[in-house]
């Protein structure tokens, strides 16, 4: 037994021995062959590996029991960073105030954000902007928080190019504040950030400080105060895996703490005027390490700068904007239940849940924005107050699968951090185009899984619905939405730029299908391309079961460019030929089979496969320039 490594109990191990066996007897007969003669053991057959390489295996087991990782509030802070966390309330409720979606004076967002906190919000989160003609200014500050209790309700603010003179009209209103009759304890949930993040903006374009004029105001700020805000969605909305949020967030992060040392501060003090904003999105495992992975890597840093009890990473998790569609948006109230589920169990301190429709444009928009707000605030205190999440601090702590993925999920984060310091640092990476060349990598391989669906968008890539009206179609993904970078890449654009295509049309694009044999036989596959078409905004006519000799009055009844034969191996051996020939002699022009090509073994030549694992998003664009040549030219689903 190597150092480190966990004594197997023999009962383990014969336990684990039969669920292999059983295993391995399952695989074996859905794919036809004996247990020997599978490919790989049953665990790596059932594993799957995360865009970061992080392999996720199909079972864990007292083998893959981690030391105890210590308890909140202390070093390596994996639990959290509060040791006094108040668990009757849990994370802050963020709610985000001041974007063009409220286009409202600073007296009524006042109000409103009195309201709110009334009606369950705990944090505020607020965009300032002098040149925006709906925005507030720093000089609104003191009108808009006005009565709030700034000892007990955290503010962030996102102000821009602003940034500096917003912080020092914050810290204005701050100092002035009335003294609360018993002064409450500054805590990781109550920290506010002057939300100055000038090496993340750099890598997405929003507007921004300098990165030596943040330092210096670090050099100033009173205690509870944190003047840097790293934030990793800049990097996660354009397509950067988890790993690569966690690494260049935590590289950017550095390089600030190095400004602020330069800039007079001590390295503990440096380390305290961080804070962290990350992305959660609808992978929940993935959410809950990530957080945990974070604070990992954060404490590490501090141990190697020798001021480890300064390395508590205070946290905001913000649902991840490029996870939202614009189609079918309402399943956005259910990607960020499972985000904001997986922030809380994370240990995050300040939680933001997006409106479910905050990745259409603003001027699209139907729903009331007093609606979409109020959804996004119950989200969380349903998980607060129904699911009592608040109440157990770090209650995946422990999971055999949770630790594992944790420490897996910070090693590879951590060699990213590693190689942007090899380079020279973070501005030496971004400077060079490193930055920007891993995270187009990463992109490029989400985007790729999407298309072949191995990576489902539920409501636009599975399941779409065709009759659902459009909304904020035509907008770039950038276009009037307040929380996104200019590098926003959302993971659902291409098959919606192709609905998109699709329902400009002068009539809906439409294929018709030729199910061959019964419908016992062939509902899995029509099912299957009905879907598949539909992610592309083309719909199907299903005349019923068919027999060869059916196939032409079916044609003729039901003229389209393209046609889809539906059947099983079976049925295209025995009718393939007859149906197929039948098909082109009635006039049709591109005609395609459902299944692999395997299975079609007639003579009769056609035109492609529909099957799964194609590349969806090509093959809808070809059937799109079949179906309507006209708007070939102007295709958007390359986009």
């Amino acid at each position: 037994m190597t150092a480190g490594e966990n004594p197997v109990d023999p009962r383990l191990s014969q336990a684990y021995d039969r669920w292999t066996k059983a295993a391995a007897g399952v695989l074996a007969k859905s794919a036809r062959v004996t247990p020997d003669e599978l490919t790989d053991s049953p665990e790596a057959l059932l594993s799957t590996p995360t865009r970061d390489g992080v392999v996720v295996r199909p079972l864990y087991t007292r083998k893959d029991e981690a030391a105890e990782p210590g308890v909140p509030g202390s070093f390596p802070f994996v639990r959290g960073a509060d040791p006094v966390r108040d668990v009757t309330q849990g994370w802050r409720v963020t709610e985000r105030f001041g974007d063009s979606t409220d286009q409202r004076d600073a007296s009524a967002i006042n109000e409103s954000i009195l309201d709110a906190a009334g009606n369950g919000t705990s944090g505020l989160w607020l965009t300032v902007d002098s040149r925006g003609r709906d925005s507030l200014s720093p000089e609104d500050l003191s009108s808009v928080l006005e009565g709030v209790y700034l000892d007990l309700m955290p503010v962030t603010l996102d102000a821009g190019a602003d940034g500096i003179a917003a912080a020092r009209a914050f810290l204005a209103v701050l100092a002035a504040a009335p003294a609360a009759p018993e002064q409450a304890a500054i805590t990781a949930a109550t920290t506010h950030s002057l939300g100055l993040s000038p090496y993340t903006a750099a890598f997405s374009g929003r507007p921004t400080v300098s990165a030596s004029d943040a330092a210096a105001l670090a050099a100033e700020a009173p205690e509870g105060v944190r003047t840097f805000r790293v934030d990793g969605a800049d990097f996660a909305q354009a397509g950067a895996s988890n790993a690569q949020e966690l690494g260049l967030a935590v590289a950017a992060a550095v390089a600030h703490v190095r400004d602020a040392v330069a800039a007079g501060l001590d390295i503990a003090a440096a380390l305290r005027q961080v804070t962290f904003a990350v992305s959660v999105d609808d992978d929940q495992f993935a959410g809950i390490a990530k957080l945990r992975a974070l604070r990992t890597m954060w404490a590490r840093v501090a141990d190697v700068l020798d001021a480890a009890e300064a390395g508590a990473a205070v946290t905001h998790a913000v649902t991840d904007l490029a996870m939202f569609t614009q189609r079918d948006p309402w399943v956005n109230m259910l990607r960020s239940t499972v985000a904001a589920f997986g922030a809380g169990v994370g240990g995050a301190d300040q939680v933001t849940v997006h409106t479910f429709d905050a990745a259409i444009p603003v001027d699209a928009r139907t729903s009331r924005t007093s609606f979409t707000r109020r959804i996004a605030r119950n989200t969380q205190l349903l998980l607060l107050e129904e699911s009592n999440l608040g109440r157990v601090l770090d209650p995946a702590g422990g999971s055999w699968y949770v630790e594992s993925l944790t420490a897996e999920l910070a090693a590879a984060a951590w060699s990213v951090f590693t190689d942007v310091e090899i380079q020279g640092g973070y501005r030496a990476a971004l400077d060079a185009g490193d930055v920007a060349a891993q995270v187009s990598q990463a992109l490029a391989a989400r985007e790729d899984a999407v298309a072949h669906r191995t990576a489902a968008v539920t409501g636009v890539s599975e399941f779409p619905n065709l009759g659902e009206p459009r909304l904020g179609v035509g907008s770039a993904d950038t276009d009037n939405l307040p929380t996104a970078a200019p590098t926003l890449a959302r993971v659902a654009r291409r098959f919606e730029a192709l609905r998109d295509r699709a329902d400009a049309a002068p009539t809906r694009p439409q294929v018709l299908m030729l199910p061959l044999g019964p419908i016992a036989e062939h509902n899995g596959r029509t099912t299957f391309v009905a879907n598949l078409l539909a992610a592309g905004g083309i719909d199907v006519v299903n005349p019923g079961p068919l027999t060869p000799g059916e196939v032409a009055a079916a044609v003729e009844a039901n003229p389209s460019t393209v046609t889809v034969l539906c059947g099983t191996k079976a049925r295209y051996a025995d009718n393939g030929a007859a149906a197929a020939s039948a098909a082109r002699t009635a006039g049709v022009g591109r005609l395609l089979v459902a299944g692999p090509e395997r299975e079609w073994t007639a003579d009769e030549a056609v035109d492609g496969h529909l099957k799964v694992g194609i590349d969806a998003v090509a093959v809808l664009t070809e059937l799109l320039d079949a179906l309507d040549p006209d708007t070939a030219s102007t295709a958007t689903a390359g986009a």
